[in-house]
């Protein structure tokens, strides 16, 4: 199920992932990423709106202290490049933003992020997001 709302609240993302939801939208989202959306979902992948995420990761982060986060992730075992996809993941781009971002192609990207959820044992992007806060990775990069 995807939601698709207005409001860009914390309360209705808590309470669409209760209710089945494997995606969460706003309604200013532009069409071709609608339908992007509806893909992943339909692939049994999950999605929120970059903003949602980013403020959803960021409340984790706050809530649990940095002593009891557990990072299982070896980021020692990612390249440079894939380090810097991981990055970008974790802000939020889909895979055609990181492309124009970093310079590459689309298809490079998707294998990046690919291999990143091979390497860190990731179900989907949204855990490749938790891992790269947790990890401190995006705490660092952004001092």
């Amino acid at each position: 199920m995807l939601i698709v709302t207005t409001f860009d609240m914390d309360e209705y993302v808590y309470g669409a992932l209760r209710a089945g939801a494997a995606g969460f939208l706003l309604k200013d989202t532009a069409p071709q990423d609608l339908l992007a959306a509806v893909r992943v979902i339909a692939h049994g992948e999950a999605l929120l709106a970059p903003s949602t995420t980013r403020r959803l990761i960021s409340e984790f982060v706050r809530r649990v202290p940095p002593e009891d986060r557990e990072s299982t992730a070896d980021l020692a075992l990612l390249t440079q490049r894939e380090t810097e996809v991981l990055l970008q993941v974790a802000h939020g781009r889909s895979n055609a933003e990181i492309a124009e971002h970093l310079t590459m192609s689309y298809a490079t990207a998707k294998t990046h992020v690919s291999r990143l959820l091979t390497k860190l044992d990731a179900r989907d992007r949204a855990q490749l997001v938790a891992i790269a806060y947790e990890s401190g990775l995006v705490c660092l990069r952004e001092r």
